[in-house]
């Protein structure tokens, strides 16, 4: 996460543990301390946003099951705050930089041999999408008339 302070990374980073798969994914993403701060970026987040709007409401109860349409809904809410209310963004963005400064790096190394004129691609990908390769086209050569 490169900027801390969006509501979006805010609100990924804060419902971490209901979106992933397991604990054991969580674990391997971050360390014992960062992720001890989670749930208190979330219950930040989460009394602040509660009783806003019925529809703001509901939606940080569909989180909490992992409904990820919710989480833009409270990522929208969140922007608000975070820009109605500079004191309580600051309190977030510090809470954040400790919960990533316990990130866990991947150092591990990937070793491929290519031969023949071959090509590969290796990646790591932490989150989104990763669009990797090439495509050929090649056109028909039409007949000379």
């Amino acid at each position: 996460m490169t900027d801390p302070l969006t509501a979006g990374a805010l609100v990924g980073l804060a419902v971490q543990k209901f979106v992933e798969s397991s604990a054991g994914e969580l674990a391997k993403k971050f360390t014992t301390d960062a992720i001890a701060k989670i749930p208190e970026l979330w219950q930040k987040i989460k009394n602040k946003l509660s009783g806003k709007h019925p529809t703001v409401d509901d939606a940080l109860v569909k989180v909490e099951s992992g409904d990820r349409a919710a989480i833009e809904t409270v990522s929208t809410v969140l922007g608000t705050e975070l820009i109605t209310d500079p004191e309580f963004a600051n309190e977030l963005k510090l809470l954040a930089q400790t919960i990533q400064a316990g990130k866990i790096q991947d150092n591990s190394t990937m070793t491929q041999n290519n031969s023949d004129n071959a090509r590969g691609w290796q990646t790591k990908v932490e989150g989104g999408t990763a669009y990797i390769g090439e495509i050929h086209i090649q056109q028909g050569q039409t007949p000379n008339s």
